[in-house]
């Protein structure tokens, strides 16, 4: 029997780290506060009720997708988005996009047509 691949379903594994960190809403949060700008991790620990411990193992995983890239300032590791892996995000999202983008441009029409209809009774 072949098995056939959806090319949806199928990335590379650095797609696959970079979505898989994307799934815990911490992480995304974490994401968020680094798309103002750096901070060093004490400050990411504290602006999360969560131990620092567990802000570290999110830290670990975004690093593993690249999505964080950590470097020392003294004595201190400073944390910075890196937005590249989400690229493979955003062409996911994209095939979506145009879905929507036709099925809404139909609604469109529709709704203009239905109206050029009532006004002609």
């Amino acid at each position: 029997m072949e098995v056939k691949r959806n090319h949806m379903v199928t990335y590379q594994e650095s797609s696959n780290d970079v979505f898989r960190a994307l799934a815990d809403p911490t992480r995304r949060a974490i994401l968020d506060l680094l798309r103002k700008g750096a901070h060093p991790v004490n400050d990411i620990a504290r602006a999360f009720p969560v131990s620092r411990p567990a802000v570290s193992k999110h830290l670990r995983q975004l690093r593993e997708a690249d999505l964080v890239i950590g470097k020392k300032d003294g004595r201190q590791q400073v944390y910075e988005l890196n937005a590249a892996p989400l690229s493979a995000v955003d062409e996911w999202l994209r095939q979506y996009r145009e879905m929507w983008l036709g099925k809404l441009t139909r609604l469109k029409k529709f709704a203009e047509e239905t109206e050029k209809r009532k006004k002609r009774k």
